[in-house]
């Protein structure tokens, strides 16, 4: 008569109640999980440097914080806030000046058609384009005081992360329920997926805008600053990436009359720009680690619906985690079971042959 250990009743109504209790404490702090993804993140970047100078220098713990919260702040936070406060205030002169866009649109319309005969954007279309920048681009606005608040929980979250640093990691290593092959596994690859995510697809973004930014002041492509901004926040973005400011730049430089600079500004996207992608996103694959390509697509589908624009980054991590969380469970429970099967009939195949002797 089979029957269930009592024991094993307790430990899983005790898992219930953690369940229960972690679902509604995640759903009531949902809107700082970007913050603690981001801490995560600038953690693992910097918990080297943190240990090399606490044990090595001799710092104190606060001090060391500090100096590290501060580096972080002026080397990834800062350029992108200024970048990002760029986008604003054209996006606020977007806003202002809605119609004139669509006026200028339409005309841009029209002398593509009379010279090309493709009629790209129809009045329907121009009426949701439109209604598209009235609706959506105040909520790029709002999230200004979403992203502050985002930055404040980063900071708060690490900088506890990293005055506690041994501490934290001998309790995780402690308390994660898996063999100490497989945390090391976590680890590694933990560290792996923040870096090739966290550095490798904004630096590639960057060094394409960089690459986009040279070509814009050779053809005389007006405000080629905004240009390198807008070229670099669309180039971590997957399949499309920068051509989806370098085509359009190029048709309309061929339809206001700029024959040869349309011409050279696509030529020179997919020449020089495409090919530099695929350059160096091959020399810092070999450096850093290289992320999939459908993992990028699917993480910011998911990351960008799930946490806006920061979703470019951590989309894809959390699409990485759950993959080595899937090759650890593996190789955590389903070997065993394998081992335990391979026993099993290495021994019927003994008893086999036993009778048949």
């Amino acid at each position: 008569m089979s029957y269930i250990d009592n024991d094993r009743l307790k430990q899983i109504a005790f898992l219930l109640i953690i369940t229960f209790l972690g679902i509604i404490l995640f759903k009531e702090l949902y809107a700082f999980f970007p913050g603690f993804l981001g801490a995560v993140t600038l953690y693992v970047l910097s918990r080297r440097w943190m240990f090399r100078l606490v044990e090595v220098r001799k710092w104190k713990r606060p001090r060391a914080a500090a100096v590290i919260m501060i580096l972080s702040f002026l080397v990834f936070l800062l350029p992108i806030g200024l970048l990002v406060n760029m986008l604003t205030a054209k996006v606020g002169w977007a806003i202002n000046h809605s119609s004139e866009l669509i006026e200028g649109l339409k005309g841009m319309n029209e002398k593509l058609v009379s010279a090309t005969g493709i009629n790209i954007m129809a009045d329907g279309r121009l009426a949701k384009l439109q209604e598209y920048i009235t609706n959506v681009l105040p909520g790029f606005l709002g999230a200004t005081f979403n992203t502050l608040t985002a930055v404040a929980m980063l900071y708060f979250i690490l900088y506890f992360m990293l005055v506690n640093a041994r501490e934290m990691e001998e309790a995780l290593w402690e308390y994660i329920p898996l063999k100490d092959e497989n945390v090391e596994l976590l680890a590694s690859e933990m560290k792996n997926m923040v870096v090739s995510n966290a550095i490798g697809i904004p630096l590639i973004a960057l060094i394409q805008g960089v690459v986009s930014l040279i070509g814009y002041l050779i053809f005389g492509v007006p405000e080629p600053v905004f240009w390198f901004v807008v070229t670099s926040f669309t180039a971590m973005l997957p399949v499309i990436g920068a051509a989806a400011v370098y085509v359009p730049m190029g048709i309309y430089l061929l339809a206001i009359g700029n024959t040869w600079q349309g011409i050279a500004v696509l030529v020179y996207g997919f020449g020089v720009v495409g090919t530099c992608d695929n350059l160096f996103r091959m020399m810092l694959a070999k450096k850093i680690g290289d992320v999939h390509p459908l993992i990028t697509i699917f993480g910011v589908i998911i990351g960008v619906s799930l946490f806006g624009f920061v979703g470019l980054i951590f989309g894809p991590l959390l699409i990485s985690l759950f993959i080595v969380l899937i090759r650890i469970y593996s190789n955590e429970y389903l070997v065993k079971k394998r081992e335990v099967k391979v026993v099993k009939t290495a021994h019927s195949k003994e008893k086999v042959m036993k009778k048949d002797q």
